[in-house]
């Protein structure tokens, strides 16, 4: 079962009357769904229900995407698939193969998102319109890995409070899952495809502290006569040792292949130093960067 007061939801059935008190003072607990067995192989369907493995937010599936990771820790996972061995290695640092691995484009309830350890702010991206460039800016959606995914069932018709839910999805209840792509979340993810795609993922663990890197080209913008390329990234951190460590400080280094190099270096991340324990393991965050040609390197 699946039960939630007015922070995240929680996951217990033997000690729901602990968390009955825990969580008196400030709401009443409530039962949001039930769990359903996770899946080992295959993807799950637009309109998928599900809570967060790391972060613990109520979510849904919009669309999956095929990504390639490059994971520097278990370079020949089992569960993956090679990919077209002429676009398999990443070019930067060691050598590692690129395998495909299914992420998900997902809907985070807004209700969740006070209460979680990752930017819900907003994606964003360069879309066309009127023939220009225009700055897009989608709050609560998310990038998920398959193993990110518990899936849940709900009762409600409107399990999720999001914005975009009752414009991207439909209710039948002779469905599996009941919610359904309505053709504006088709038409939308067609219409934004390029900015919206997720190519590459890069994992590594150092000292116990496994980070992962998803970049996204957001599109490009003439400036003072010349292009500029924009490209978003998105860090997660995750503590998997039992010592507590906070992020102090940030030190890039940013390369364009029209030869420039910059380095920035400051206190903490987007105005924060998490702390990351046992208790709170992990912290997600996004940022920008551009460059004067159309790729780069950031290390």
């Amino acid at each position: 079962m699946l039960f939630s007061c007015s922070g995240l939801p929680f996951v217990t059935l033997k000690s729901a009357s602990s968390l009955l008190l825990s969580c008196a003072r400030y709401s009443r607990l409530a039962e949001v769904g039930r769990f359903e067995s996770p899946k080992l192989t295959g993807k799950y369907e637009t309109g998928q229900l599900f809570l967060h493995r790391v972060f613990g937010y109520r979510g849904v599936v919009l669309f999956p995407w095929l990504a390639r990771v490059y994971d520097r820790d278990v370079p020949n996972k089992k569960e993956s698939k090679p990919l077209d061995e002429s676009m398999n290695y990443n070019q930067v640092g060691k050598e590692v193969k690129g395998r495909a691995h299914t992420y998900y484009q997902v809907l985070i309830d807004s209700r969740d998102c006070p209460y979680i350890r990752a930017q819900t702010e907003a994606v964003t991206f360069l879309g066309n319109q009127d023939n220009g460039r225009t700055l897009y800016a989608v709050p609560g959606l998310d990038y998920i890995g398959h193993e990110d995914v518990m899936p849940y069932t709900a009762g409600s018709k409107r399990p999720i409070r999001h914005d975009l839910f009752d414009k991207f999805l439909s209710h039948s209840a002779d469905k599996d899952p009941p919610f359904f792509a309505r053709d504006t979340l088709m038409a939308w993810q067609e219409r934004n495809h390029p900015w919206l795609e997720l190519s590459d993922v890069h994992k590594e663990t150092t000292e116990n502290i496994r980070v992962t890197v998803i970049p996204f080209y957001m599109g490009c913008r003439e400036s003072q006569n010349a292009n500029v390329y924009w490209w978003r990234y998105c860090i997660r951190l995750e503590n998997l040792g039992e010592m507590t460590v906070q992020l102090r400080e940030r030190h890039w280094r940013i390369f364009s292949l029209s030869g420039t190099l910059e380095t920035v270096r400051g206190r903490g991340v987007v105005g924060q130093e998490p702390v990351l324990s046992s208790q709170q393991p992990a912290f997600q965050y996004s940022s920008h960067v551009s460059l004067q040609a159309p790729s780069g390197h950031m290390w």
